[in-house]
């Protein structure tokens, strides 16, 4: 396994990082843990959750994924070894149902922390993130931005000064956001060295061959503000592994049991660019999906890939795209596809 330094921090998280949004949903609590042994078997150190996993989010599931985690937690005795990242929901139709409707204020943010130290049964969260904006910006596939004046939001400096009075009682020991713009990092960086608060350390984004829009303005800012990326949906839902090529849809998996996430196989250019990419892999004996891991892994404002599977087979594939360097005729030829395709479906 490779390490990476967490933004400004003395933490190693490890360049693959566990995710975990299926538990619950298309995983037990039995697969789960099996999933857990393995990737620290293997070096990983890092785990990535969420309050409001498993995905798609529902009432009847909410919490599942923290609790599994927490289950699996409580047979170890060896906490201090694993750096354990998880969010606190924004607001939205999406979590409508956590809290009769979440906002990332003081006493939203606090509550969201204790109940997942009482799923996750531990003592304190290595990196809390804010899952998503508490304001009108594009993210979740929005492309553009459009300005609403009337909109109703919770000041930054708010949910910053709640977040810093939690890692002053221990609960969390730093802070990070996710599904955020340059303008949001920014604002968070600006108040944290106005304010004396915690500055933020990464930024969770989607990134893959479908969707670079990180690199656009973000990736300066993770270089010279040490936000690294930890980038999630890799895999663009597992359409890079080229398993929905000519239409089909597996049985069991993401794009076939919820229709809510197929925006990668309905869109023509997305299809167009997925073809290419896993041509490309073929044609140099490559795994489709490993290249496309292996790609994100090789990034130089990456510190963690947030890797997910529904088999064990899929997680050891995912795992072993540590080891895979891509050459350099192949890195040549993926910016070829992606200048013909550029950021087909962000």
């Amino acid at each position: 396994m490779k390490y990476s330094i967490l933004g400004n921090t003395d933490l190693k998280v490890s360049r693959i990082c566990l995710g975990t949004m299926t538990w619950g949903e298309q995983n037990t609590e039995a697969e789960a843990h099996e999933q857990l042994d393995y990737a620290l078997s293997q070096g990983i150190n890092f785990i990535d959750t969420a309050e409001m996993y498993p995905v798609p989010p529902k009432m009847e599931t909410y919490g599942f994924t923290e609790t599994y985690i927490g289950t699996w937690l409580k047979k170890r005795q060896d906490r201090d070894k694993i750096i354990l990242a998880t969010k606190v929901a924004g607001p939205g139709e999406i979590a409508s149902h956590v809290r009769g409707g979440p906002r990332l204020n003081r006493d939203n943010i606090r509550l969201a922390v204790e109940e997942s130290l009482q799923r996750l049964q531990t003592d304190y969260i290595d990196l809390y993130q804010v899952h998503w904006p508490d304001r009108n910006t594009n993210f979740f596939g929005q492309l553009g931005y459009t300005h609403n004046d009337s909109e109703e939001s919770t000041p930054i400096e708010e949910t910053l000064d709640a977040l810093g009075e939690l890692v002053k009682a221990g609960k969390i020991r730093y802070v990070g956001v996710s599904n955020e713009s340059p303008w949001g990092v920014m604002s968070y960086l600006k108040f944290a060295a106005e304010c004396d608060l915690p500055k933020m350390v990464s930024i969770q984004n989607p990134y893959n061959f479908l969707n670079r829009t990180y690199e656009v303005g973000l990736a300066e800012i993770s270089h010279r503000e040490k936000v690294g990326l930890l980038a999630y949906s890799p895999l663009a839902f597992g359409v890079l592994s080229g398993k929905y090529q000519g239409g089909a849809h597996p049985v069991g998996a993401r794009l076939t049991l919820f229709e809510r996430f197929d925006r990668y196989t309905k869109n023509e250019a997305a299809l167009k660019a997925t073809e290419a990419y896993v041509e490309l892999a073929k044609k140099y004996a490559l795994e489709p999906a490993q290249m496309a891991l292996a790609y994100v892994n090789s990034r130089s404002f990456l510190t963690s890939n947030i890797i997910g599977a529904t088999t064990m087979e899929q997680l050891k594939a995912d795992i072993a795209s540590i080891d895979l360097e891509l050459e350099d005729v192949v890195l040549e030829a993926i910016e070829a596809i992606h200048k013909q395709h550029p950021n087909p479906c962000p």
